[in-house]
């Protein structure tokens, strides 16, 4: 699962590339030709270049094959010692604070045209990457989407030690975009087969591997996901090799043209690839949309969610030969550590109950996986609504499942007894939430500021079924 694109201005090189073939379109804003030619990559970088030196969709006159042959060639002259050159010299413009279009002027004039679009793009996601990658960011190659798609190197290792632990020595990463999943993969120890398709995807991850001095645990190697999940022998799920792998890490695309694909039967590879790689290959994990319906989860087959910061970043399905659990939550700490909930099946619905003292907000996670119920027999809790996920306590909570919030004043939703009800209680700034209503947060916030100086935090959902208001004192997060 591969997408690119250079954000640039004049003079930048712009693409787009996907589990299709890529499409490639370039503007300068002078029609001068480059100062050389880049020169033949040697040492480490001949790796990069030697890694596949034919199109599939050329040599198949897919109308896409010459635009998808122009980013790879793009790819290669960044991968030079010359492109490395151009790489640092882009990467010294933004240090600098120079603007776009002076940058890519110097830097036609400095390293040439072929060069310079490609070197600020690659540069700039550098510079993005360094937040989550930390110091490998300026080893590696990145796009826009590549590293939006890439997540968290903790989760990328997480995963990675999981899937091995059942005693799996040779994971097939099919779709492997940047890379970082081989990357995590090869760092717990596993020789990586990495297969994608896309020439683009093979040649980052080329670039990528090598760079972390991965190659000797690594092969890139061009294939069709659906061909190989297709070719492993039907039978028991107790064996079975893909790409001559007895486990797999499967990240399929799920976004066109910069939207993302709700249906799991218009990813690439489809659902069918996705449903059958967890029948046939025990050892595998899926990485799947967060929003997927519970229904497609196969029997035995154990759904994860896991969030970060309050928003969910990743889903995974584990295969039954990983499996551990019905459902787990988890949740990356901002420490680095991950807590984790488990179910062996499904706890139904917590009880419901009015409001108490205490207003609790669990976890995304816990939402998605259903693990509701778990946290609040954890809290003594119950459910403000059967239809919404607020618990309710008498105390206080200590869990990292929760946001908690102290109770103040519960009434029905009218908004001018709710502006009364702030002013009376000096309050001119809030904070809205909301579930299970159709109320803009935004706007009302708006409509409640007031001249006092306290702040509150405004709930708006049902209890019982009926539009409710619950003003409330921050306590205590996550």
């Amino acid at each position: 699962m591969v997408q690119m694109l250079w954000h640039g201005v004049a003079g930048a090189a712009v693409a787009g590339v996907s589990h299709r073939p890529c499409r490639w379109h370039s503007t300068h804003v002078s029609a001068s030709h480059s100062t050389g030619s880049p020169a033949r990559a040697t040492g480490p970088w001949a790796r990069l270049v030697a890694v596949s030196s034919t199109h599939p969709a050329a040599e198949s006159g897919d109308p896409s094959g010459d635009e998808a042959t122009e980013t790879v060639r793009q790819l290669r002259d960044v991968a030079t010692p010359a492109g490395a050159a151009a790489l640092d010299r882009a990467a010294a413009l933004l240090a600098e604070g120079v603007d776009a279009v002076a940058a890519l002027t110097r830097l036609r004039a400095e390293v040439g045209v072929d060069l310079a679009g490609p070197a600020w793009g690659f540069a700039r996601q550098r510079a993005r990457a360094r937040a989550v990658f930390g110091a490998d960011a300026d080893r590696l190659l990145f796009t826009g989407d590549t590293l939006e798609q890439a997540g968290r190197p903790v989760l990328a290792t997480r995963r990675a030690h999981r899937l091995l632990a059942g005693g799996a020595t040779a994971v097939a990463d099919l779709g492997c975009a940047a890379g970082t999943d081989t990357i995590a993969l090869a760092r717990a120890g596993a020789r990586v087969v990495a297969v994608d398709r896309d020439p683009v995807a093979r040649e980052l991850t080329a670039f990528n591997t090598a760079a972390l001095g991965l190659a000797d645990r690594v092969q890139v190697r061009a294939a069709d996901v659906v061909d190989l999940v297709a070719a492993i022998p039907d039978g028991p799920a107790t064996g079975g090799r893909v790409a001559g792998c007895a486990a797999a890490l499967l990240d399929p695309a799920r976004r066109a043209g910069g939207r993302r694909l709700l249906d799991p039967d218009r990813w690439s590879p489809p659902w069918s690839t996705v449903s059958r790689l967890l029948d046939v290959l025990p050892t595998c994990v899926v990485k799947v949309a967060p929003g997927l319906d519970h229904d497609r989860v196969p029997p035995g087959v154990e759904a994860e969610w896991v969030s970060a910061g309050g928003s969910i970043v990743e889903a995974l399905l584990w295969g039954r030969g990983v499996s551990a659990a019905w459902r787990r939550a988890a949740q990356l700490r901002p420490d680095g550590s991950v807590a984790e909930l488990t179910a062996d099946a499904d706890p139904g619905l917590a009880p419901v109950a009015g409001v108490r003292a205490w207003l609790h907000e669990p976890d995304p996670a816990v939402i998605r996986s259903g693990l509701v119920a778990l946290v609040a027999e954890q809290l003594d809790g119950s459910l403000v609504d059967p239809t919404i996920a607020y618990l309710t306590s008498d105390a206080a909570a200590d869990s990292p499942w929760v946001s908690s919030y102290r109770v103040a004043e519960v009434l029905p939703f009218n908004l001018k007894k709710l502006r009364a009800l702030l002013r009376a209680r000096g309050v001119g700034r809030v904070t809205v939430k909301k579930r299970g209503s159709a109320i803009e947060p935004e706007t009302l916030a708006r409509q409640l500021r007031g001249p006092g100086s306290g702040t509150a935090v405004v709930v708006v959902t049902r209890v019982a079924g009926a539009p409710t208001v619950l003003v409330c004192e921050p306590a205590q997060a996550r």
